[in-house]
Order: structure tokens, then C-alpha cells, then sequence
């Protein structure tokens, strides 16, 4: 017999209720969210189903523990979004009521009465899994990074407006290592020029010329604004605070990169990957881990083009008719194809040449990115599809019309 089953999920137990083809409820429980939770699950399931395969399973989320166990025992597991949730529990009650329990239930009819309208979780492989946890720590990383560069160059506005002169990019090695051992106006003031040149080769500069050294020397003796004493020693603490956690960032970032770039190199998608013009390492890995190497998940470029969020949305009504962009996406996904297409229009004629045809009929700059990105993804579903790699003759064909 052919059960659905919802799972209410939080954070230390969940909630869950179990219905058959006519909606009628045949078991309701809630569960711990460790192992022996896990085993009443499936004993409940096993109970009321013959095998996994007759099982499907509908949680708000597609990761964690509890749904890689769902999918190691062989039910059929759908994650559905909470918007998507939130519409249906309407159905069942109008008045704005809501408890963990009717939330499970919601869940296990919504797949009951609507399972073809909603995916289930693709059967990727456990080597795109691991890249996909890489490409997202790196993209954290990398956003953490952006943060704390910022934080920083916030404070020494504040105080020490010399090391901004000293240093436009303050997340380089360079920058960390001077801030570092001269957090203060104070302390940089105090560096002679041989000083600051032993800085510069800790920092892995070669062959340092004596013109930088100058210029920088320059740039700490100026005189300036200052704030109290007490208070610039405070804000002096503070800056190493931040440098030694922007360090401890960049060392990551290399790890992590290293890490991915070991694992993307050794999937059989990586070729055909690093064929497309603006993907290498980073954005390769991010995405083929969001796309995920099942050959099934996508039936043409358009449903890969909408997850990817580079298709737009319309919006007709009447004589109302306009198109939008696409919000309801995978958000790194959407980032990841924003930069491969900024990318590609420096690595591919082709792609220059669109670009510029588009912002020619009135696109602004994303909007142009945006109709790239989209050309591109199918570029790239076409390669999967046919297991061959990009050829500029092909994608950009010299005959292609302005509005496309």
C-alpha cells in the first residue's frame, strides 16, 4: 500500500503523521531527532508500507541528518517549499491556526492530492555532494571575508585614515601583515623605511623596490586628525582583532579552495565544466554542486534556466502583461551565474557580442548579465545532454539576431 508521510521538522524532535491514498490519517507521532527517533520512524512506515519505494516522504527541508537517513533507506523524499506549505495549510484551515502537528499533516496530503507538481530530491551522487559542501563553505567564507574587510575599513576611517591611503585593498597579505604588527597611527608613524621592507617580504612580497617602501613611509609620517590617546589605543585593539580574524579567513579560503579544486577536478562533469568560458575552480564547483550531476533532475535547459532563477517571470492579466525577474530561486546558484556571465564577457567573442547587443536595445547592466547567464545555462545543459564540450562556432553563432 502506498503511504505519504509528513514530517514537521525542528531542531530537537518532530512531528509526524501518516496518511494513505484516501486521506485517511493512520498514524500520528512525534519523534526525537536522533537514532532511536529515526527507528520508530521506520517502524511506523514499515508498519503500513510493504517497501521504501511505496513510502514518500514530504519535509521543508532538503538536508540534514534525518533526510540523508530517509534517503539511505530508500524512501522517496520531497523537500517542499514552507511558501508552498503555507498556501496549502489554507486549504485546511482558514483561520490562521497552526501547531507542528497540522503542519505534518499538510505535509502528507499536499503530497497525497499534488505529488507531480512538486520534485523529488534528485539522486545525485555523494562525490557532487561534497563538492557542494565545499563550494558553499568557500562562498561563506568568502562573504565573511567581504564583511570583515568592510568592518574594518569602517574603523580606520575612524582613526587611522593613513592605512586606507597606504592600502585600497585591505584583505591582501600586504595590508593584514603591516596592520597587524601597526595597528595605530602611532605604531605605523614609528616604522623606518628598513622596518617596513622586513614587513613586506614576511608578507611574501620579492623584491620589494624602494619606491613602495617610500610611499608608504609617506603615507604613515603625514600628518593627519587624531583622536585621544586612550581612545586611539582602544580602536588599535580592535583593528588587530579584526586582521587576525580576516587572516585566520584567507588561510581558509586557500584550504577550502584547495579542497574543492581536488574534488571538482576528479568528477566526470569537470571537463565539460571548465570548456565554458568564465568557469574554473570556484564557480565551476558551485555550480555543478547546485546543479548536481543527476541526468534526470532537469528535462530541458528552460527547467534548469528557472532553478537557476536566470529565467524571468510573467504576469498576465487583462491587457496587463509584464515580465520580472525571477526572486523564488536557489540564491547561490543565482549569485554563482551572475559571476560566470561577468566572467565569460572576457573570455568568449561570443559572449561580448551578446552582451553588448543588449545593453544596444536598453538592458542595464544585470539585465544583460542576467539574459547571458540564462544563454549560457542552456549552453551548458547542452553540453551535459550530449556529453561534449563547448565550442564557441556552436554557442555564438554569427548569425544570431539582436532581440534574442
Amino acid at each position: 500500500m502506498v503511504v505519504f508521510c509528513g514530517i514537521d521538522w525542528a531542531e530537537h524532535h518532530h512531528d509526524v503523521a501518516i496518511v494513505d491514498t484516501a486521506g485517511q490519517v493512520v498514524a500520528k507521532r512525534r519523534i526525537s531527532d536522533d537514532i532511536g527517533g529515526f527507528t520508530q520512524l521506520t517502524e511506523l512506515l514499515c508498519a503500513r508500507a510493504e517497501r521504501p519505494a511505496d513510502v514518500q516522504v514530504a519535509l521543508e527541508t532538503d538536508r540534514g541528518l534525518l533526510v540523508a537517513a530517509l534517503r539511505a533507506a530508500g524512501y522517496r523524499v520531497f523537500a517542499i517549499n514552507p511558501k508552498a506549505v503555507d498556501r496549502y495549510r489554507d486549504r485546511y484551515a482558514v483561520s490562521g491556526g497552526k501547531s507542528d502537528a497540522a503542519d505534518a499533516l499538510v505535509l502528507a496530503n499536499l503530497l497525497r492530492t499534488d505529488a507531480a507538481r512538486h520534485r523529488e530530491l534528485a539522486n545525485d551522487s555523494a562525490q557532487v555532494g561534497a563538492i557542494a559542501v565545499l563550494a558553499r563553505a568557500h562562498q561563506d567564507a568568502v562573504r565573511v571575508r567581504l564583511r570583515d574587510t568592510g568592518r574594518l575599513r569602517s574603523l580606520l576611517r575612524e582613526f587611522f585614515p593613513a592605512a586606507l591611503t597606504a592600502f585600497p585593498n585591505l584583505a591582501t597579505k600586504t595590508a593584514l601583515t603591516v596592520l597587524a604588527a601597526a595597528p595605530t597611527p602611532v605604531a605605523a608613524g614609528a616604522l623606518t623605511p628598513e622596518q617596513i621592507r622586513h614587513l613586506l617580504r614576511a608578507a611574501g612580497r620579492v623584491g620589494v623596490r624602494a619606491s613602495e617602501v617610500e610611499r608608504l613611509h609617506q603615507a604613515f609620517t603625514a600628518e593627519q586628525l587624531r583622536q585621544p590617546a586612550a581612545v586611539e589605543q582602544a580602536m588599535g585593539v580592535a583593528v588587530q582583532a579584526i586582521v587576525t580574524t580576516l587572516t585566520a579567513t584567507q588561510t581558509a579560503i586557500a584550504d577550502l579552495e584547495a579542497a574543492l579544486a581536488t574534488r571538482f577536478d576528479n568528477h566526470p562533469d569537470a571537463e565539460i565544466l571548465r570548456s565554458l568560458p568564465g568557469l574554473g575552480v570556484v564557480l565551476g564547483g558551485r555550480v555543478l554542486g547546485e546543479f548536481g550531476d543527476d541526468p534526470t533532475r532537469f528535462l530541458d535547459a528552460a527547467s534548469r534556466r528557472r532553478y537557476a532563477g536566470t529565467a524571468p517571470v510573467t504576469r498576465a492579466s487583462g491587457k496587463s502583461r509584464v515580465v520580472l525577474l525571477r526572486r523564488a530561486r536557489n540564491q547561490r546558484l543565482a549569485d554563482a551565474c551572475r559571476w560566470w556571465a561577468f566572467n565569460a564577457i572576457q573570455h568568449s567573442p561570443g559572449a561580448m557580442a551578446y552582451y553588448r547587443r543588449r545593453r544596444a536595445a536598453g538592458d542595464t547592466h544585470e539585465a544583460a548579465l542576467r539574459r547571458l547567464g540564462s544563454k549560457l545555462v542552456g549552453q551548458l545543459h547542452h553540453c551535459l545532454e550530449h556529453r561534449e564540450p563547448y565550442r564557441e562556432d556552436i554557442a555564438w553563432p554569427t548569425s544570431l539576431p539582436t532581440a534574442a
